[in-house]
């Protein structure tokens, strides 16, 4: 318990950010007049008190002196009606609070000890009058209840003393040892035990999902009855993280149906790149596909680039801006886990939410508690997430998507990913490969554990539901990991310090150091030796905690002093832990006593399999042809207001995209800034060649026809870098699949086609999976405001990231259009292919038709595009994807800010024309002298439409179908986040 604390508050003499936020706050329809921010620092000590000097010095080194000024234990005077405070609840990671006491430790010479803390908090001066339940509803909207503690006062209750000083500790009562759990009970009872948890012994509540089904469970009490005793409760928890489908992937593990005895990913996924990598030979351009924490492909002769993509829904659902933070920071870390380390160099993003437009009213608890967050809160959570991750890491993140759907209003998804870059070799040392020996010390480096991100991994791999543990909820603190990568891979790594490395993600120790420990055949963990956040933790907590910040090493003993000295210079905490052993067992014990003794077979390899079965989805009734609008130029505004299509600048901006110098096509193009569907980095420095990165996702053609949908997610993201003018050749896919319902026969008759055409048109592009995560049950099952039970699920949802390796990036294009005159051609032929369409979902109808691919025409035909490219032929290319040739055409032009006059044939229907998704298309354009050298390069494949000048998109058919000004259709493509 603290015996001193003060507090200092730090506001703005002229803030000049107050008129962004206060009018943020009214856009979400709070009629306040003005809302300011006063930042303020808690420090508690115990054994000595800081002098009234020294918290003016912290005051004044807090505080930019021209723009700031401070109080110390004094309240802030200013003009308002309301004060609202918002801190983190104990045990929350709090980064500002943290980097201020790290400050005040360097300025002062001192170190705080234990139980004294600098906590940070926002405090919010409010200006207007609110009604009670209006001012409830705007604390509801400066915090999150699962996160933060609010304080609200009035004016007169804030009076002189102003806010209470809050010091935010955790307390935790000692258990010293772990518990037996008692397997031998009726079925209903175990089910209920892999549904809700064990009993905790003090408190008699149950501990959180362990996400075992009752086959797993009987497995489990087989195994603990042949060894003669009960299973103790690290025990299962530690199976119940290992065998958890989000670590696991059982379902895409399993035989299905009579056809795929091997399972999904065997027979679809590896199946493709296997054979692939063989028909490459020597071309090959894989290093380690599956095997590691990321995939990786040849860069060059000395480098290679590694490319993985995680998903982090179900956090991101309670916490945004936690969810998305600890996303991005352990896809980091999955990057310097890769191999013996390789260094984080592009982080890629995205956000499939609900329209934030809109406040569904859907709780996770009866009567109307534990409400769900809003699209908006849950958008804005998560940008900023991805965005303190990636900028304070010092990583650029140029490359991203937004999607927008109401079904993802229960349960967002958010994916994060990271690219790599290292040599090869190092003194004859191939970096990219790793292996822990007997006798290597088990050294656990970073942040220190906490009650934070419990059960994390068994959360994910179910349904949200009123049974959600907050303790699953994380915030990562990317300065602590950006101090031991920085270590690690620039320094320790090409020391020859350690033998092996791997991230502490998805079950913490449990999974990490188990994992690690079939490179040797045992590990052996001392787990009284881990350090933590406070006393008190129980081992099975210490044991699965999924606290951020850390990695776990194989280190030679002989090695341990250069190691943990080098560490303790660069300020990063590493600690042995035990040692790994080729005993065959996972053993740890906690002050002497052994807690968990399980074959390292049982461990990995012991879960049940299981057959699954699916069923045929009827197929989706395709109703009525809309009629054409009479006003096409109408419908195209329209059209590029839609979320999905409009301008995601507002997200781009707030990312770092230039940080480590290696820029060279970036996140939103030419002079009208259009949102670009590739980005290109150049990440050695020297080298001419750069890695080209796109993204796709269909999910609106998921329910009509799966397979289809799949080649369009494939035929996208390869269409991107093409683009820009990388061969298909280079390219490789990752795939992200997250699914719902997945215990249904007819999800999983969807996922089974969707994987189908992963393989085929992997196949047929030549275009092998590098890596890849599932991500299953993404529904969301609570209450509606009248307390009737309901189900929001997401779309299946399939995400194909492609990365590339773009030889010369000088000879790169972008997609603006560049020069008034150049010739405007689309390359690929148009099909009245419409079901699921953006359009289609503009006039309500529904369709049946999905856009096909013959991938090996298109294959030919990318070939083309990219060496037509090489030999600067093109002056700029544009995939057509969503929204159809009309809006990639308008995108085109507004990006170069030039009009152009375009004249389409009449073999279809003009706004079928205009409008189909047909797959394998692009808008190039062509300066007039290059005209012969680029047609007889790409043949029938290209089609003259016009060519650009003027301030004008005019599109003719038989007659004129529309005609509109760019800076018109500029406005409503920049409109819709305007102001977010």
């Amino acid at each position: 318990m603290a015996s001193f604390v003060h507090r200092i508050e730090v506001h703005y003499k002229k803030d000049p950010r107050e008129k962004i936020r206060t009018d943020r706050i009214r856009s979400l329809g709070f009629l306040i007049d003005e809302l300011h921010l006063v930042e303020v620092y808690t420090i508690a000590t115990v054994q000595k008190d800081v002098s009234r000097a020294e918290l003016a010095e912290i005051g004044a080194r807090l505080t930019n002196p021209v723009v700031q000024d401070f109080v110390v234990d004094e309240a802030t005077r200013a003009l308002f009606e309301y004060a609202i405070e918002v801190g983190f609840l104990p045990g929350v990671t709090d980064n500002v609070g943290a980097t201020a006491r790290q400050m005040i430790e360097d300025y002062l010479g001192i170190s705080f000890g234990e139980g004294e803390t600098v906590s940070s908090s926002s405090l919010y001066l409010v200006r207007g009058r609110l009604a009670p339940d209006v001012l409830a509803r705007l604390a509801a909207t400066l915090a999150n209840p699962l996160v933060n503690r609010v304080s609200t006062k009035t004016r007169q209750e804030y009076g002189e003393a102003g806010m209470d000083r809050v010091v935010p500790q955790v307390r935790l009562h000692e258990l010293p040892a772990a518990g037996t759990v008692d397997l031998a009970i009726p079925d209903a009872e175990l089910a209920r035990l892999g549904k809700e948890g064990i009993i905790d012994p003090q408190t008699g509540q149950r501990r959180g999902p362990l996400a075992l089904d009752l086959a797993q469970l009987h497995a489990i009490r087989d195994y603990f009855n042949r060894s003669g005793r009960a299973p103790t409760d690290v025990e299962i928890e530690s199976l119940a993280q290992t065998w958890s489908e989000h670590c696991k992937h059982t379902i895409f593990a399993s035989a299905m149906d009579d056809d795929l005895p091997k399972g999904l990913y065997k027979t679809c996924i590896q199946a493709a790149t296997n054979e692939i990598r063989a028909e490459k030979g020597d071309r090959d351009i894989c290093v380690t596909v599956f095997t590691d924490n990321s995939g990786a492909i040849i860069f060059d002769d000395e480098y290679l680039v590694t490319h993985k993509v995680e998903t982090h829904n179900s956090p991101s659902a309670l916490d945004p801006f936690g969810g998305a933070l600890t996303g991005i920071v352990g896809v980091n870390r999955d990057t310097i886990g890769f191999g013996l380390g390789a260094k984080p160099c592009i982080n890629i993003y995205g956000f499939c939410v609900g329209d934030p437009a809109t406040d569904p009213k859907l709780y996770r608890g009866r009567d109307g508690t534990s409400p769900i967050l809003s699209p908006r809160q849950i958008l804005d959570g998560v940008v900023r997430g991805v965005g303190v991750g990636g900028n304070c890491s010092g990583i650029p993140t140029p490359q991203g998507f937004c999607w927008f759907d109401d079904r993802y209003a229960g349960k967002p998804l958010v994916f994060a990913g990271t690219v790599g870059v290292m040599p090869r070799e190092h003194e004859g040392r191939k970096l990219f490969e790793k292996k822990a020996e007997p006798g290597d010390l088990i050294v656990m480096v970073g942040g220190r554990v906490g009650k934070d991100g419990i059960h994390g991994a068994t959360f994910s791999s179910e349904a949200l539901d009123p049974e959600s543990p907050v303790t699953a909820v994380q915030i990562g603190d990317p300065i602590t990991q950006k101090k031991f990568s920085d270590v690690l891979v620039k320094e320790a790594r090409d020391l020859g310090l350690y033998r092996s490395i791997t991230d502490n993600g998805a079950g913490g120790l449990s999974c990490s150091v188990a994992e690690m420990a079939k490179e040797c055949n045992g590990c052996h963990v001392e787990l009284d030796r881990v350090p933590l956040k406070y006393p008190g933790m129980a081992p099975w907590e210490i044991w699965i905690s999924e606290s951020q910040e850390r990695m776990t090493l194989a280190v030679p003993p002989d090695k341990l002093e250069n190691f943990t000295g080098l560490l303790a210079r660069r300020e990063v905490e590493a600690t042995v832990i035990g040692w790994f052993t080729d005993t065959g067992r996972c053993v740890v014990e906690y002050h002497g006593k052994v807690v968990m003794d399980i074959d390292l077979a049982f461990l990995h390899d012991g879960l049940p399999k299981k057959h699954l079965t699916t069923t045929l989805v009827k197929a989706v009734e395709p109703g009525p042809l809309p009629p054409c609008p009479d006003r096409l130029g109408d419908t195209l505004l329209a059209m590029l207001g839609r979320r999905n299509i409009c301008s995601t600048e507002f997200v781009s901006i707030q990312y770092d995209h230039t940080v480590q110098g290696g820029h060279v096509l970036g996140p939103v193009q030419g002079k009208g800034r259009v949102q670009s569907v590739a980005t290109l980095t150049k990440v050695v420095p020297g080298s001419k060649k750069g890695v080209g990165l796109s993204q796709a996702l269909f999910h609106s053609y998921s329910e009509i026809d799966p397979y289809r949908m799949a080649g369009a997610a494939i035929d996208t993201a390869i269409r991107g870098l093409v683009a820009i003018g990388i061969s298909p050749e280079s390219i490789a896919l990752l795939d992200n699949f997250c699914w719902c319902s997945s215990d249904e026969p007819e999800r999983l008759w969807q996922l089974k086609q969707a994987a189908m055409g992963c393989y085929d048109y992997a196949k047929a592009f030549g275009t092998p999976f590098i890596s890849g995560k599932d991500s299953m049950f993404n529904d969301f099952s609570g209450y509606d405001e009248e307390n009737n039970r309901v189900k929001v699920s997401v779309p299946p949802t399939l995400l194909i990231s492609s990365i590339g390796i773009h030889s010369d990036v000088a000879k790169a294009v972008s997609l603006d259009a560049k020069i008034a005159g150049d010739l405007v051609y689309v390359i690929g032929g148009t099909e009245e292919e419409l079901a699921g369409s953006e359009y289609f979902a503009h006039l309500g109808a529904v369709g049946s038709t999905v856009p096909r691919l013959d991938a090996a025409t298109a294959r030919v035909r990318y070939t083309k595009l990219s060496d037509a490219i090489a030999h600067e032929l093109v002056a700029s290319a544009y995939p057509v994807g969503h929204g159809g040739l009309c809006v990639a055409l308008a995108k085109v032009a507004i990006a170069g800010r030039l009009g152009m006059d375009i004249t389409i044939p009449g073999t279809l229907r003009p706004d079928f024309f205009l409008f189909s998704e047909t797959l394998g298309r692009f808008v190039v354009t062509v300066a007039p002298d290059h005209k012969r050298a680029f047609e007889t390069a790409l043949g029938a494949d290209a089609l003259l439409l016009g060519k650009t000048g003027g301030g004008r998109l005019r599109v003719t058919g038989r007659t004129l179908l529309l005609e509109q000004e760019i800076a018109a259709l500029e406005e409503v493509y920049k409109a819709p986040f305007r102001g977010f």
